[in-house]
């Protein structure tokens, strides 16, 4: 037996942790999983947090937890989208943490083209923006949930692109009732932290279905 047969390799920490969260969403979180798998990008790991599913969420997504693919599974009862994305955050292990909601899904070189941007520049904390508006492109302003706003005066939260030691800093998203994404990102802001926006719309925001998830919330001054 050669010397070194035993010694375990080295622990390699993906470029990329994928933070899915899902509540009921059997007919939906397939599609999101197979746009993940179909990434010309490979380097990274997947943790889907289930909310508390009442439905068959745990039944349709165990084929993809079968095909060897680097994707855990954890649920827990229900606390809302802000908690389950930050036990999404706590699990991870990779350099940067980016969501993909469970009614969404990326074009197949979305984790591509923001490795892209990173590598190239190192010193970015928080990378956003990129996104392609399927449905209604209006949502509440977080601030009057009576007046109803344009997604383009928006940061969409699924696009984010944080450094993990960024999000564990911040300690994940605030246990607020409307707008967790916006206030992570006038956190980081306020940090002083390199922010950075991309157009690239490789992020497909499903806003078709009379259900759809909002997290899309203007910030009191835009970045951009």
């Amino acid at each position: 037996m050669n010397a070194t047969e035993n010694i375990e390799s080295p622990f390699h920490a993906p470029f990329f942790s994928v933070v899915v969260t899902s509540y009921n969403r059997e007919k939906l979180i397939p599609r999101a999983l197979q746009s993940l798998i179909q990434q010309s990008e490979k380097d990274w790991e997947a943790i889907i947090v289930d909310d508390g599913s009442t439905d068959n969420t745990s039944a349709v997504i165990e084929p993809f937890l079968q095909k060897g693919y680097k994707i855990t599974y954890f649920r827990q009862e229900s606390k809302g989208c802000a908690e389950a994305k930050n036990t999404g955050i706590f699990l991870s292990q990779g350099k940067y943490i980016t969501f993909l909601d469970s009614d969404d899904e990326y074009t197949p070189d979305h984790l591509a083209k923001r490795k892209a941007i990173l590598s190239e520049n190192t010193h970015i904390d928080l990378l956003h923006g990129g996104v392609k508006i399927i449905g209604s492109a209006y949502v509440p302003d977080r601030f009057n949930t009576e007046k109803m706003i344009h997604l383009k005066d928006c940061v969409i939260g699924g696009t984010f692109f944080v450094e993990r030691n960024l999000a564990l800093q911040l300690k994940g998203f605030g246990p607020i009732p409307l707008g967790h994404d916006a206030d992570f990102f006038e956190k980081a802001r306020q940090l002083g932290v390199l922010i950075i926006k991309t157009e690239y719309p490789t992020y497909i925001y499903h806003r078709e279905a009379p259900d759809s998830l909002t997290h899309a919330y203007t910030v009191k001054n835009k970045v951009s």
